[in-house]
């Protein structure tokens, strides 16, 4: 059951000539089930309710949800297994018994039916260690982060994937997880969220998949065409450089989703396969849809789609692009009923609501395109979207003073590809720094004790209000300056420093500092 709450916006935005309406739903905490109900594809062939109607159990380790998955009557008995802490190779050993199939090195979902994973408590990070679905069926998969799954070098799990599911798998809703790697196939990373070997009825929701070579696939070669019936609707893709998804064959239902940073391609239908693709937003990509790599052609019905800053490559040998004119060259029937929110409106509702640890938010679908769509804001231009009450509105005007991170020196945690640390003290909002995941820090440096007692916080434009937690650190001696959530303004009391750090604790989607402007006062 879940429980309508509006969003409030700011009164900036309510005013604007050009608005978006934005409402989504908060669930209702429950202990003992998945929130919520299945949407999309996973809906069909029966439906997907996971462990719902039985035994709620408790596990900290990856050995604690083997050994909860073995200790059941038998392999179907309904069990929702509720998960808290980091699961990882140093806690992940085989358990045997007659419900269950078992491995070390990987959550392996074997042979098995009707089994919830939710993510509870602080958070569930499954460390290096991916969720293996074979041979199963009515599984679901809610709040929890998979992060830097590894098909080479060490640790390896799972083939390289965060979630893989092969050989006759049937009704699988993924809901609310947070899929990360730090690299591509080179630094041994393989798919984010794989299908193969007849595997039907899925459906990803509210999710982010990001920092990876490969998004995720259906159908492992042009001969598997034995998949399909996947829905991926509102979910966050970024810094991927393809394979968002690559279908072989088989139908799936993608709409609401926001797209950023695909580096080479994006949507690949190919063998035959049928993708209905509407209302998504894709922002600084190319090839956002079409068939890629080969001559076996894929299809794809088109509608209400925004291209926000999109390239396209020329049309040859295995390279079809859709664009730049989008045009449908199929049709394809939804079986299931669905709210479509309109495109313009989709960054805003996944920046509220994916991945794990937000609240398993969801949209209501009333949120109603802009009229007329929008353009691309040039990047001084403050985006459609009004940034949260933390974060200083675009034309705030600087404070009084010298700006002291002009001619200063940066540094911080590792960036994510294509990012500067210097970017952050360049003058430039359009250009930043971004960490390789969720978390990290960015640091100001002067080669002297330099005296600072205010911060400004700036994100570029259409990114507002990613960052979440943060503290602000006197690096030399450790000392907190400042504590609290969302980009904006920070004042302190003043201390003379020689480098002052900006740590980022948590946030929605892939955190951007554009600018990280220090002041004497």
């Amino acid at each position: 059951m879940r429980r309508a709450v509006s969003v409030r916006l700011p009164a900036a935005l309510a005013t604007a000539a050009v608005g978006i309406a934005v409402v989504v739903a908060m669930p209702t905490p429950q202990a003992s089930a998945a929130v919520g109900s299945a949407t999309g594809y996973a809906t069909q062939n029966g439906g997907t309710t996971g462990g719902a109607g039985g035994q709620t159990v408790r596990a900290t380790t990856g050995t604690a949800i083997h050994a909860a998955l073995c200790g059941r009557a038998s392999s179907s008995t309904p069990i929702t297994i509720e998960v808290t802490g980091t699961i990882n190779h140093g806690n992940t050993t085989k358990v045997s018994g007659s419900s269950c199939n078992t491995a070390a090195g990987v959550i392996e979902l074997k042979q098995i039916s009707n089994v919830t994973i939710i993510g509870v408590g602080s958070g569930a990070v499954f460390d290096q260690l991916g969720i293996h679905i074979r041979d199963s069926s009515n599984i679901i998969i809610q709040n929890v982060t998979i992060r830097n799954v590894k098909k080479s070098g060490s640790p390896t799990s799972n083939g390289g994937d965060a979630i893989g599911m092969e050989s006759t798998v049937r009704n699988v809703w993924v809901d609310h997880v947070t899929l990360e790697a730090s690299g591509g196939e080179s630094e041994g990373y393989d798919g984010l969220f794989d299908m193969k070997d007849n595997t039907q009825y899925v459906t990803l929701s509210y999710s982010i998949l990001r920092n990876s070579g490969r998004g995720g696939l259906v159908g492992s070669s042009e001969s598997d065409l034995s998949n399909g019936f996947i829905t991926y609707h509102h979910n966050l893709y970024e810094n991927i450089d393809s394979r968002t998804p690559l279908l072989r064959g088989g139908t799936a239902h993608i709409y609401n989703n926001h797209y950023v940073s695909l580096h080479e391609s994006g949507i690949n239908s190919r063998a035959g396969a049928k993708a209905k693709v509407e209302n998504n937003y894709f922002r600084d990509s190319k090839d956002v849809l079409g068939t890629f790599y080969t001559n076996e052609r894929g299809f794809w019905q088109v509608s209400g789609n925004i291209l926000d800053n999109v390239t396209w490559s020329g049309t040859g040998s295995e390279n079809y692009p859709a664009g730049p004119n989008l045009t449908s060259t199929t049709t394809v029937s939804i079986p299931y009923p669905y709210s479509l929110d309109g495109a313009s409106c989709v960054p805003d509702i996944v920046r509220q609501t994916v991945g794990a640890n937000t609240g398993l938010r969801v949209s209501n679908g009333s949120c109603s395109p802009q009229t007329p769509p929008p353009t691309t804001p040039p990047p001084t231009t403050p985006p459609p979207t009004t940034p949260p009450p933390t974060t200083p509105p675009p034309t705030t005007p600087p404070p009084s003073g010298t700006n002291l991170s002009l001619g200063a020196s940066a540094d911080g945690s590792s960036k994510a590809s294509g990012t500067s640390y210097g970017n952050v003290r360049d003058g430039n909002i359009s250009s930043y720094w971004s960490p390789a995941g969720s978390t990290g820090s960015i640091s100001i440096k002067w080669g002297s004790g330099t005296r600072v007692s205010r911060v400004i916080i700036r994100e570029p434009s259409g990114t507002q209000g990613s960052i979440g937690s943060w503290q602000l650190v006197n690096h030399d001696t450790g000392a907190v300056l400042a504590s609290g959530s969302g980009a904006g303004s920070i004042s302190f009391s003043a201390t003379s420093l020689s480098k002052i750090t900006f740590k980022i604790n948590s946030s929605s989607g892939m955190p951007r500092v554009g600018e990280f402007e220090t002041y004497a006062s």
